[in-house]
């Protein structure tokens, strides 16, 4: 493999000084013409490459974000990144991902890579496991801007993007109840974790405002696997008075389900129908089509960044911040959609 060309190299061969390579490279006014034609030519011969790394740290800037998410391989979270590095790349930044798989020991070593290389900010969906947030308070000690997005600490002086969940949850079970189903069963996610509380809320406010008594048996707390999808449906299907809807507060979970009512002769929307959340690109193209909510992740990733950017910015660096909230929409489909009984 060859040597990567440096400055020093640069300097050796025109028997010249590196701060005088340097200088010239950054078309300082102390560098005559001469010289700095004589540089920019070997530069090009040489196919030398400026270190922005340590040029942005010698700024006082890295120039990156680093945006921690629980999947990259989730639609939801595809798209948020893709609306922060749209934001990013039109202020000059660069996007540095991290993911946990839900878990904190993953999540608090993706902090410190960040710290130790020096993000600018750091943008943060944090995970299933999350119940403390040391990790993330020392962020804030560093002065290093903290936003969260969809999956937030509420307690934090920092800037939360999120979905209206309560709301969303609301229009998804006050669909299914207008479609005739009257048991809905809510296959959800840990409390402790603000969407999923705020899911269950939307939940069980449809329920109260049509005068529908609640049936603790009916909501399941549990990751949001497809195979826990899979085993809470088939607990709740062995109910003395099992449901004849299901409302998950999330795709896959809904997809597991749905698929083990497919293979157990269920027919859906006719038995029981089935909605879920986030409405991942797979909901339109499985049969039945999946109803879910559509959280606008696109926008929530621009929000996110846009807000880092404001920030930074701002001359007020005491700042206090509040929570965005986006308003979801029910995308209707197949799974969900039959006659009014």
């Amino acid at each position: 493999m060859a040597k990567r060309v440096t400055i020093q190299d640069l300097a050796k061969e025109l028997n010249t000084t590196t701060s005088t390579i340097s200088r010239a490279l950054r078309n300082h006014h102390s560098i005559s013409t001469a010289m700095k034609k004589r540089v920019l030519e070997l530069a090009k011969i040489r196919n030398y490459q400026v270190n922005s790394m340590a040029a942005n740290l010698r700024s006082g800037k890295s120039m990156t974000i680093g945006v921690v998410v629980p999947h990259i391989n989730r639609d939801f979270f595809a798209n948020v990144i893709s609306g922060i590095e749209g934001v990013a790349k039109t202020e000059g930044y660069s996007v540095v991902i991290c993911q946990t798989n839900d878990k904190i020991d993953k999540e608090r070593d993706c902090i410190s890579t960040f710290l130790k290389t020096r993000v600018d900010g750091v943008l943060i969906s944090v995970g299933l496991e999350t119940d403390c947030f040391e990790h993330l308070e020392q962020v804030k000690k560093m002065n290093v801007p903290l936003i969260f997005f969809d999956r937030v600490q509420e307690s934090s002086n920092s800037m939360t993007i999120v979905n209206d969940d309560i709301e969303g949850a609301f229009q998804a079970v006050s669909h299914l109840l207008d479609e005739g189903y009257k048991r809905i069963a809510l296959f959800s996610g840990p409390d402790h974790i603000n969407i999923y509380r705020n899911r269950k809320q939307g939940y069980l406010n449809a329920l109260e405002k049509r005068g529908i008594e609640i049936d603790e048996k009916l909501i399941t707390s549990n990751n949001l696997s497809y195979e826990a999808g899979v085993e809470s449906v088939k607990r709740t299907m062995k109910l003395k008075n099992p449901p004849d809807a299901i409302f998950a507060a999330g795709d896959y979970v809904a997809l597991g389900a749905l698929n083990w009512l497919k293979k157990n002769n269920y027919r859906i929307p006719e038995d029981i129908g089935v909605v879920g959340y986030s409405n991942e690109k797979f909901t339109n193209y499985i049969s039945p089509s999946l109803t879910s909510v559509d959280q606008h992740s696109m926008e929530m990733g621009r929000y996110a960044a846009k807000t880092f950017f404001d920030l930074i910015k701002s001359d007020n660096k005491d700042i206090v911040l509040n929570s965005l909230s986006i308003n979801p929409k029910l995308i209707i489909r197949e799974s969900s959609k039959r006659k009014t009984i």
